[in-house]
């Protein structure tokens, strides 16, 4: 399928509009150009392709909903960060596929832009918006998941070239990329935070194996990646040799924070879509209707506008010059947990459906069990529930550890 851009890109059409003006025009052009099929809540959905999804998201960067944030000078949009709210409102309004290139808009093109040198900036963030690279992130280790600073992944200097050696676990979307954003340790392991340095490995260099893992959905969106003596040009290397941890903490602050701020506006589509299926439904509706589900029902409600709130007090303060620090694990615990929650109360309800199940409620269906599967892995990515907890108590709270 070829994405037909119906709507002029919004550059073109809206020039400096911005607050209600740019939210009109970012809705116009979403609500023109995705396709039908591309809608979770549609009953013509139907899973695109990755050059399907790759032709969508080079549409949306033409039309301006990439790159929002991002100096014009290396191809992005140089809007505000309210801007970049707003346009994450409208995206989440609308039940369309993930970004197959989140970690290369969200968190590698950050990290370029914060260390990365002029050339490094010119050469990788062009390429990210306009889809000609795909980002993964090596971070995580068999035996270093969220407790980064006990990586063991290796990158010896010789000369103007690394050699990295180690295996990346849990790598979503390393199959399909073409860059890796790979930590590793410079130093030795005693040294835990210190000479950790940061690598754009490309995943089709000698010596790099991805090994696609198929989760609980039947996807095989995450993966291993082996490292056998992979040579990466200094010019690869991103920021200094001991600046690696700071930068990864940078990432992490930004992915618990900021990252995906349409969580909440999308949280809020999938309630939205499940209402509408009770309601059409003799068995469901009276089940809605009642005064246990009304209060779950609210609950759900309660969780997203807390929702709201962490993203757009995170936009202020970041807009203010603040950063975001420990208080994104406020945000990333809890819409990890809420999401779960969520999930599990549309199944509860979907299952007491009448007999034979109605279209509406057919389409329900199949979006909401896929939510429920995927929503099983968002309190472990990111950082895990317990890290999370860990991090509010001693960063926070300020809480003295147990000996």
């Amino acid at each position: 399928m070829t994405v037909i851009e119906t709507e002029p890109p919004v550059t073109a059409t809206a020039g400096e509009l911005s607050g209600e003006a740019y939210r009109v025009a970012m809705r116009r052009w979403l609500r023109a150009n995705l396709p039908a099929s591309f809608r979770g809540d549609s009953a013509a959905f139907s899973a695109p392709g990755l050059q399907e999804q790759i032709a969508w998201e080079a549409a949306m960067y033409r039309a301006g909903l990439a790159g929002i944030t991002w100096p014009k000078a290396y191809g992005g949009h140089g809007r505000t960060l309210r801007e970049h709210l707003i346009a994450n409102q409208e995206i989440g309004a609308l039940a369309m596929p993930e970004s197959v290139n989140s970690i290369g808009k969200e968190l590698a093109g950050p990290i370029i832009l914060a260390v990365g040198t002029e050339e490094q900036k010119h050469r990788f963030l062009p390429a990210i918006l306009e889809m000609r690279d795909i980002w993964c992130q090596g971070f995580s280790e068999p035996e270093a998941g969220s407790d980064l600073a006990g990586l063991r992944t290796r990158a010896m200097r010789d000369g103007n070239i690394w050699r990295i050696s180690g295996q990346k676990i849990w790598t979503s979307g390393a199959y399909r990329a073409q860059r890796c954003l790979v930590l590793a340790r410079t130093g030795p392991l005693e040294d835990r935070h210190r000479g950790l340095a940061m690598f754009a490995v490309r995943l089709d260099a000698k010596g790099v194996r991805v090994r696609p893992i198929r989760s609980i959905d039947g996807r095989e969106s995450f993966c291993e990646v082996f490292f056998d003596d992979v040579e990466v040009l200094q010019s690869d290397a991103l920021g200094a040799p001991d600046e690696g941890w700071n930068a990864a903490i940078r990432v992490l602050e930004i992915e618990r924070a900021t990252n995906r701020m349409y969580r909440a506006w999308r949280f809020e589509n999938e309630l939205r879509h499940l209402i509408a299926a009770c309601k059409g439904d003799p068995a469901l509706a009276q089940l809605v209707a009642n005064r246990c589900y009304e209060a779950k029902i609210g609950e759900v409600v309660v969780d997203i506008e807390v929702l709201k709130a962490h993203v757009e007090t995170a936009v202020e303060a970041l807009v203010k010059g603040d950063r975001i620090g420990a208080r994104g694990s406020l945000a990333k615990l809890h819409w990890s947990e809420a999401h779960q929650r969520f999930a599990a109360l549309a199944i509860e309800l979907l299952a007491q459906a009448s007999l034979p199940q109605l279209p509406a409620v057919q389409v329900a269906r199949r979006r909401f069990e896929a939510i429920y599967l995927q929503a099983r892995a968002e309190t472990i990515y990111a950082g895990t529930t317990e890290i999370q907890l860990g991090i509010i108590a001693d960063r926070i709270l300020q809480l003295s550890k147990g000996k």
